[in-house]
């Protein structure tokens, strides 16, 4: 089987990491590669490690018809507010749709706009929530995925088996997440520039960060009730790389032994997840390069809390990865084709 796989947006980090694990996918080939900022340019001329391998040339989407008909499957790497015109123009197509972007991840769109600002113009659109470990069987029938966030992924991934057992209490949730600055996106920002971060660690978006809502639909869902979180997102000094403290106040009774069955039950054969186990603290240098996803955890008696550290690579599993694997539900072959690589360490 041979799909052709398109990109829309290939110039950003997450394009341009999709175009690392599609080269590598055994049954998939890049169709179409579009830029509207560097239409016309060899995209190995822009990232000269694609050298020899991806020599395509940058179109416009503005055919956008025409890329659909030589394309199985686009994905749409673009910053939010595109994906919801392109979702809506190629409504009724054979092409299926995978969305990086955070236009079609709310069942409300009216959330999207309160959050980010901006009119939901395909308001309409039956899209399915990418996070294949918990929506597998949604996603195999899906004609439009949206990707979920690299912090949404990473958290939601922590707490989800202790809220849909009743483990933890469903309000007072704190997450403390950091992130790798390619998560800023590659467009520039005075706040992403070396000098700002180098040897510097700083919070952002504190009591409004976008992914905030898109964690506490999730995590409502499986816990049968409204959850509402604190998030606060940082900015770490490193490349890649989600890292998420989550801390929860756990139910009366519940024991260690309540907690691992309860991860073992929900990802105990999940290629992607690596149950590391209590008192374990995972490390972002074990996850680099990878879609695999280290969880530990450990219990606190005195307080009655349980703290779950959580870390991805935010541009594999956060993004293109799992886009990817997405990709390989929908289209019912192996889920893992083209995403076994062990991560990078040292």
């Amino acid at each position: 089987m041979d799909m052709k796989a398109s990109v829309i947006g290939a110039t950003g980090y997450a394009g341009v990491e999709l175009l690392r694990l599609l080269d590598g996918h055994p049954e998939a080939e890049i169709a179409v590669i579009t830029s509207e900022s560097s239409t016309g340019e060899a995209i190995a001329s822009m990232y000269p490690h694609l050298s020899g391998r991806i020599e395509k040339n940058l179109q416009s989407m503005q055919e956008l018809d025409a890329i659909a008909a030589a394309s199985d499957v686009i994905f749409i790497a673009l910053p939010h507010g595109h994906a919801m015109k392109i979702g809506k123009q190629l409504r009724g197509s054979k092409t299926k749709i995978i969305d990086l972007g955070g236009d079609y991840r709310f069942k409300d769109y009216h959330v999207f706009e309160q959050w980010y600002k901006v009119k939901h113009e395909d308001p309409e659109a039956q899209a399915v929530y990418g996070l294949t470990e918990l929506f597998r069987d949604k996603v195999r029938g899906a004609q439009l995925v949206a990707n979920p966030g690299c912090y949404t992924t990473c958290s939601i991934l922590a707490l989800v088996p202790l809220l849909k057992y009743k483990l933890i209490e469903a309000q007072g949730i704190v997450i403390d997440a950091k992130s790798g600055t390619t998560g800023a996106g590659r467009s520039l920002k005075a706040g992403s520039l070396y000098c700002s971060v180098n040897e510097s660690f700083k919070a952002y978006g504190v009591a409004s960060h976008r992914h905030t809502p898109e964690i506490e639909q999730i995590y409502s869902e499986f816990a049968g009730e409204d959850v509402v979180i604190q998030f606060t997102p940082h900015l770490l000094p490193v490349d890649r790389g989600i890292y998420a403290t989550c801390y929860a106040q756990m139910k009366q009774g519940v024991t260690d032994a309540q907690i691992e069955e309860a991860y073992q039950a929900m990802y105990g054969d999940e290629f992607f997840i690596r149950l590391r186990g209590k008192g374990v603290c995972p490390e972002l240098k074990n996850i680099r390069g990878s879609n695999y996803v280290d969880l530990g955890w450990q219990t606190d008696k005195r307080t009655g809390r349980i703290i779950v550290m959580n870390c991805i690579d935010n541009l594999v599993k956060g993004a293109a990865g799992q886009a990817v694997q997405n990709m390989n539900v929908m289209f019912g072959i192996d889920e893992t084709a083209g995403l076994r690589q062990l991560p990078l360490v040292p």
